[in-house]
C-alpha cells in the first residue's frame, strides 16, 4: 500500500512538473514577444539578436544552422537588425568572403533597459534558495535545455 501511494505521489509530481514547465515555456514566449515588440522587432529577429549576443559574432550560415531558417530568411533578419542599429556586417580581414554579424554595443541600451527588471526580479527569486538548491535548479535547467535541443533536432530530421 505504501509503495502504491509513493508511486501515485510521484505521478502527481511528474504531472505537476509537466504543467509548470509548460506554463514557464508559455510565459517565456510571451515575455520575449513583448521584448521584441518593445524593441520594434519581431520575435525571430529578437532571438537571432540574442544568439549573436551569446556568440559575440556570427555568420549568416551559423544563424541559419542554429535557427533552422533558410539563408534567405536569415538575410532578411540581419537586414532588419542592421536597420534597427543593433548589429553591423563586418568582413573577415583574413578571408573577405566571410561576413560576420557583430553587435553595435552603443545601441544595446534598450536591451539593458528591458531586461534589467527581469534580472532584478530573478535575483530576488534566487535569493530564496541556498547554494545547494541553486545547483540543483541549474542542473535541471541545463538538462532541460539539452533535452529540448535534442527534441528540436529530431523534429527537424523527421521533416526532412
Amino acid at each position: 500500500m505504501n509503495r502504491q501511494k509513493n508511486l501515485e505521489e510521484l505521478h502527481t509530481l511528474y504531472t505537476s512538473l509537466q504543467h509548470a514547465s509548460k506554463e514557464l515555456s508559455t510565459q517565456t514566449v510571451f515575455f520575449h514577444q513583448a521584448v521584441a515588440k518593445y524593441l520594434g522587432l519581431n520575435i525571430t529577429d529578437h532571438k537571432c539578436l540574442d544568439i549573436v549576443l551569446g556568440m559575440g559574432r556570427a555568420t549568416a550560415g551559423q544563424l541559419a544552422d542554429l535557427t533552422g531558417l533558410t539563408t534567405g530568411a536569415i538575410t532578411n533578419v540581419i537586414n532588419r537588425l542592421e536597420k534597427a542599429g543593433f548589429i553591423r556586417r563586418v568582413k573577415d580581414p583574413s578571408d573577405m568572403r566571410i561576413v560576420y554579424v557583430e553587435l553595435v554595443h552603443q545601441h544595446l541600451e534598450p536591451l539593458r533597459e528591458v531586461f534589467a527588471p527581469l534580472v532584478e526580479a530573478m535575483t530576488e527569486l534566487y535569493s530564496r534558495y541556498n547554494a545547494e538548491e541553486l545547483q540543483l535548479i541549474l542542473d535541471y535547467l541545463g538538462r532541460s535545455a539539452k533535452i529540448l535541443a535534442k527534441q528540436t533536432e529530431q523534429l527537424k530530421r523527421s521533416r526532412s
